[in-house]
C-alpha cells in the first residue's frame, strides 16, 4: 500500500535504537526523508546507514532534548534542509522504582524528559507547519497512562500528561491542516525484553523456549487477545497511518496497540 508520503520530511526523536529506529526506518521505506535524533553519534549513524543502504534517504541530528540549547541544536540540523512535515516525539525514559524509592528529583527528571522535551520539539517545529498548512505530532504514549500499575508512579503520570497535551494541541490545531495524534502501545518484544525474559523464566516456571517464555509471561503480567508481546514493527505502521494523508481526519486520538491489554468499551 503507498501511504503517499513520498518526498516528505520527517523528525523522530530518539531513533537512533529500538521503538524509534523501527519507526524512522519504516517513515523511509515510505519514501519520507528521515532526520534520525539520538545522543549516542555512533548508534545514530548506524541507524541512518541502515536506511541508505536500504535504498532511503535519512541524516542525523545530535542533541539532547532535556534541555533548551539541545532542543534549539537538534531542532536546527533537521530544519537545516527544508520544513519538517511530520514530528514523530518517541525519546523518554523510566527507571524501575516505586512510591518508596522514587524521589522528587525522580519526578522532575521523568517530566523534564517525556513530557517538556515534547513540548520543546512542538514549539520549535509546529510553527514551521503552519507556513506549509499541513502536518502531522505523533506523539508516543503507553497504556500505563490510561491504566496505571502500582510502581513506575511517575512514569505513568508521563505517559497521562503526553495523551492529555496531544489533545490540546489537536484542539489550538484546529483548522491549520496539522493533526496532533497519539500512539500507545502495550508491551512490545524488544532485545531487552527478551534478556530479561531468558533471565527470569527459569526463576518463574516459563519454559526454556523462548516462545514459551513469551507466552506464560505476557499470561501472568500483560494478559491480551494476541497473547503475545507486541513488535517494534507493529507500532510503527501505527505511526505510518497516522503520518499519512489517509489520517487527515483523525486528530485528538489515542491509538492502542495492545492487543486490548487496556480494556474499553
Amino acid at each position: 500500500m503507498d501511504y503517499k508520503l513520498k518526498g516528505r520530511r520527517a523528525l523522530v526523536t530518539g531513533s537512533s535504537a529500538g521503538l524509534g529506529e523501527a519507526i524512522a526506518v519504516m517513515l523511509a521505506n515510505e519514501g519520507v526523508h528521515v532526520i534520525v535524533h539520538g545522543r549516542n553519534e555512533d548508534r545514530t549513524n548506524a541507524v541512518v546507514q541502515r536506511i541508505i543502504e536500504a535504498g532511503g534517504t535519512a541524516e542525523a541530528a545530535l542533541g539532547d532534548l532535556a534541555t533548551d540549547e539541545g532542543a534549539d541544536h537538534v531542532a536546527r540540523l533537521a530544519l537545516a534542509g527544508g520544513p519538517i512535515d511530520v514530528l514523530v516525539n518517541n525519546a523518554g525514559f523510566y527507571a524501575h522504582t516505586s512510591w518508596g524509592n522514587t524521589s522528587c528529583e525522580d519526578w522532575l527528571n521523568v517530566y523534564n524528559v517525556n513530557v517538556i522535551s515534547y513540548v520543546r520539539m512542538i514549539q520549535r517545529i509546529v510553527p514551521t507547519m503552519k507556513k506549509q498548512g499541513w502536518g502531522r505530532v505523533i506523539n508516543m504514549g503507553g497504556g500505563l497512562g490510561i491504566q496505571p500499575i502500582a510502581d513506575l508512579p511517575h512514569y505513568n503520570a508521563s505517559l497521562a500528561a503526553r495523551h492529555n497535551l496531544s489533545v490540546s494541541l489537536a484542539r489550538q490545531l484546529s483548522g491549520t491542516g496539522i493533526t496532533s495524534n497519539v500512539v500507545a502501545p502495550g508491551a512490545i518484544m524488544n532485545a531487552g525484553v527478551e534478556q530479561w525474559l531468558r533471565h527470569a523464566a527459569p526463576q518463574k516456571g516459563w519454559g526454556t523456549e523462548l516462545e514459551e517464555m513469551e507466552r506464560n509471561a505476557v499470561k501472568e503480567l500483560v494478559p491480551n487477545d494476541a497473547r503475545r508481546f507486541g513488535r517494534q514493527e507493529e507500532v510503527a505502521a501505527a505511526v505510518v497511518y497516522l503520518a499519512s494523508p489517509y489520517a487527515d481526519y483523525v486528530s485528538g486520538a489515542l491509538l492502542r496497540v495492545d492487543a486490548g491489554t487496556v480494556r474499553s468499551i
